[in-house]
């Protein structure tokens, strides 16, 4: 677990020095990933129980060769009982048919003599073959051939059987780590156990023969390992201390079972860290890799060291890394000029907007039109920033069977309708030409008129609506766009009222939403899209604007639009174009929705103050050449951060620390911070989730859950336990309650779309931090 957080410094000089703070204390492997990659310590080997069979034991798996066909033993001439030149021949021909060597065996006279005799006999009838004996060990096949043929030589009875295991073949006895291993002391006393003997024979049986000795590296009983007290006394305890002592130690191992889920999670507070920074930056580009483009020194030198993330093992010593870094790239570059960012109101009047809905006013009931509860939340909106933020830049788009640009005192609207709104590249030509709003305290009377004026009609140009805006909102990078809206775009260009009738067109609506906000993000642009409660927008095409974008999906009643307008508004965007990149070495690998590999970017795009991400990372067990850290090591983790101020200059702030490895699930618990772990698990879920894949996000929840309800049930945490509670309200869409808000009601199958409520609720959860998610607790309460 690792959280960002910016810790100032208590000196005279009050500097800020970042550190990386990592709320786990280590970075966690499963004791099976180490094992596997055979990095444990012998001294951590744990016994594998003797009632389970061995493992991997690999028996000789040569195949025996082909029995001579009918045509073959016809033409062959008729062999002697015992010629060495014939049986040599056919030990040669035999070695030639076999595509793998066979095993070899110390006493290789034995076997050759045993396996000559028994060629000699090989006919058309034999329905035998000496080497089908699968079952047997290699050295227990002379006593399964004691039925020798008539050519073959008789064996003496005098012989000495001589027990040799093959080269190829693993001990038996060894003891090799399990991960499925469960042990339990054999009950009894220990002693040794006699057989009644046998007091009748069947009759007319002769009494099987005595078997062979038994070799000596055949043990003769398994081996257990039982632990005694150090005193003879203490093996007379009664049997209540006995059960007490093995339900503690229940308990003990418990903790060092594997962690369910993935306690590794990177917690980056953006906000934060980039609206609080000071200090001197370093002019110019740093030394960097040339393979995985890792930091390596806030100096400019020539002699490059080894890279640490490129190593496919860790190195003895630490990296020569900076552990915090500042860097203005591009120093000579002129900022663009500084102006004000714009916010423009983009409004549905269509038809729909003429439904009323029935409010109080003082002892009366009333009935007010969407339009109108929309006029009234925007003149609050305006007459507030007028009085705090007069600088403002207010500007306002509406859109119906047209849409329209208002102008101001000097300059008059300008309307587009018909072949004008099916042209992205003329609507964009369009708000290029069309001026800036001036700022607030000189068109405000303006403005409040033309808000009045608005009356509802026609269909519902959104598309158009939306490019226009972003367009003209793309001059200044920090600036917002609020589209308020009570339907489906019907028009052309962005059509979302085709999904059961024209599945081609939808997949066109679907690529220009995300197109439009791939351009809005490399602008600087937050769209945030706000709909009225009981419609239906399409919000989860529509809302693809304010995911890639980061603003905000919003259903709000009538009554409520001025508290969300407010709330959208004040949240300011403090950086743009940002760009969050986590390397790892090559020992650990990312974990994630579309993260692979060792190194995870995450185009964040707008920042504003309470912005927060997560990655999730651990082990890597995919490639078999890079083993898994090995527990008491140490790993680097290097956080870069790349973006645009507000006056244009584009930074980088690399931050860069190390942590020790542990497979110890104990130590994790007992450090594991439940805030981080819930966030992650919300944002990641929710991921999956506004992509359609419901039952993955349903298993990654699950997953971390029983990981959280682990390290509460080991810390003993009440205020966890509450918390825990908390979050699981917020999380029930995602356990329980999925399929209400797909518009199929099942999640049987990923290919459908979610409705507005769940599109609103993910979109919400995808961008969630932890003060949202306690405000949302404290409402359900």
């Amino acid at each position: 677990m690792v959280a960002l957080y910016i810790q100032r410094s208590k000196d005279s000089a009050c500097t800020d020095r970042i550190t990386m703070e990592f709320a786990c204390a280590f970075v966690y492997v499963p004791p099976a990933v180490i094992q596997k990659d055979g990095q444990r310590s012998s001294a951590n080997v744990i016994k594998r129980s003797a009632l389970l069979p061995p493992v991997n034991r690999i028996r000789p798996s040569t195949p025996p060769p082909p029995p001579p066909t009918n045509s073959t033993v016809a033409k062959s001439p008729k062999l002697p009982k015992s010629t060495p030149k014939i049986v040599e021949q056919l030990e040669k021909s035999k070695v030639k048919k076999v595509v793998k060597p066979s095993p070899f065996y110390e006493n290789a006279k034995f076997h050759s003599k045993l396996e000559a005799a028994s060629s000699i006999n090989t006919t058309a009838q034999q329905t035998t073959s000496p080497r089908r004996t699968a079952l047997l060990p290699p050295h227990m096949r002379p006593a399964a051939s004691s039925q020798s043929s008539p050519h073959s030589k008789p064996l003496d009875n005098s012989q000495t059987f001589t027990y040799d295991l093959p080269n190829n073949e693993p001990d038996l006895n060894a003891h090799r780590w399990d991960p499925n291993y469960s042990y339990s002391t054999p009950e009894g006393t220990g002693g040794e156990v006699k057989l009644p003997p046998i007091t009748s024979n069947v009759p007319g049986q002769t009494p099987a023969p005595a078997l062979p000795p038994r070799p000596a590296f055949m043990k003769s009983m398994p081996e257990y390992l039982v632990l005694l007290p150090s005193s003879a006394s203490s093996s007379q305890k009664s049997p209540s201390t006995s059960s007490l002592s093995q339900s503690s130690t229940a308990k003990g191992s418990a903790d060092k079972e594997p962690l369910p889920g993935n306690p590794n999670v990177v917690l980056v507070s953006l906000g934060k860290l980039l609206s609080e920074e000071s200090g001197e930056s370093i002019r110019g580009e740093p030394t960097c890799c040339s393979q995985c483009g890792s930091v390596q020194d806030s100096c400019y030198v020539n002699v490059l060291h080894a890279c640490h993330f490129c190593q496919s093992r860790e190195l003895t010593s630490p990296p020569s890394i900076p552990p915090s870094a500042l860097f203005l790239l591009n120093p000579d570059e002129k900022p663009p000029c500084a102006a004000g960012a714009l916010l423009l109101f983009c409004i549905d009047i269509s038809g729909s907007m003429s439904i009323t809905s029935q409010v109080t006013a003082g002892e009366h009931f009333v009935h007010r039109s969407r339009l109108q509860f929309v006029q009234e939340a925007v003149l609050q909106c305006v007459q507030r920033l007028s009085e705090q933020q007069p600088d403002t830049r207010v500007g306002l788009i509406t859109f119906n069977y047209q849409v329209t640009m208002y102008g101001y005192e000097n300059f008059t609207s300008r309307f587009l309708s018909g072949a004008e709104l099916t042209d992205s590249n003329y609507l964009k030509e369009a708000a290029a030409s069309f001026p800036s709003p001036p700022p607030l305290s000189q068109t405000k009377d303006f403005l409040q008129r033309q808000v009045m004026g608005l009356s509802e009609s026609g269909t519902t140009a959104l598309g158009p609506a939306a490019l226009l805006a972003v367009a003209m909102a793309s001059r200044q990078p920090g600036s917002k766009v609020i589209i308020c809206t009570d339907g489906k775009a019907n028009t052309e260009l962005g059509n979302l009222e085709v999904e059961d009738n024209d599945a081609r067109t939808l997949l066109s609506s679907t690529i220009f939403y995300q197109e439009l906000g791939e351009y809005a993000a490399n602008q600087g642009v937050t769209v945030s899209v706000l709909s009225i409660e009981g419609t239906d927008c399409r919000l989860d095409e529509l809302g693809r604007l304010a995911d890639r974008t980061g603003g905000k999906v919003v259903i709000a009643s009538p009554n409520r639009l001025h508290p969300e307008f407010e709330q959208i508004i004040e949240n300011r965007t403090i950086v743009t174009h940002c760009t969050v990149t986590l390397l790892l070495p090559k020992s650990l690998h990312m974990r994630g929705e579309r993260e692979a590999g060792c190194k995870g970017t995450r185009e964040v795009g707008n920042v504003d103050p309470d912005t927060e991400i997560t990655f999730q990372f651990g082990a890597n067990e995919q490639d078999a050449d890079v083993p898994a850290p090995a527990s008491g090591s140490r790993v680097s983790v290097q956080l870069q951060i790349r973006y645009r101020q507000r006056n244009g200059q584009t930074m980088l702030r690399v931050i860069t620390s190390e942590r020790n490895v542990t497979d110890d699930s104990s130590a994790a618990l007992s450090s594991l911070s439940l805030a981080i772990i819930q966030l992650n698990s919300s944002q990641a879920s929710a991921a999956l989730a506004v992509r359609g894949r419901f039952l993955d996000a349903r298993r990654e929840g699950e997953l971390q859950r029983k990981l959280i309800e682990r390290a509460i049930e080991h810390n003993h945490s009440a205020q966890d336990k509450q918390t825990y509670q908390e979050w699981v309200k917020t999380m029930e869409p995602i356990y329980n309650n999925i399929h209400n808000f797909t518009r199929r009601k099942s999640v049987i199958s990923d290919s459908q779309s979610l409705t507005d409520a769940g599109a609103a609720l993910l979109y919400a959860m995808k961008h969630s931090n932890r003060k949202s998610i306690s405000l949302k607790n404290k409402h359900k309460l």
